[in-house]
């Protein structure tokens, strides 16, 4: 009986462990926005930023 409960237990610590994962996520490019702004020679990098996209597509 012991065993059956370390194995559901190692079971459902590896499930736990297996559902946490980190994810970076880049613009189209892969490069940071600075480095976007530095090569189109743009005023601000507010425009390559990640969490400024959602802004770029009003209609």
């Amino acid at each position: 009986m012991k065993s059956i409960h370390k194995i559901i237990g190692i079971a459902f610590a590896v499930m736990l462990l297996a559902s946490c994962s980190a994810h970076y996520h880049a613009n189209k490019n892969g490069i940071p926005p600075g480095q976007a702004k530095k090569i189109t020679g743009a005023q601000s990098a507010k425009d390559y930023a990640p969490g400024q996209q959602k802004n770029k597509n009003k209609n």
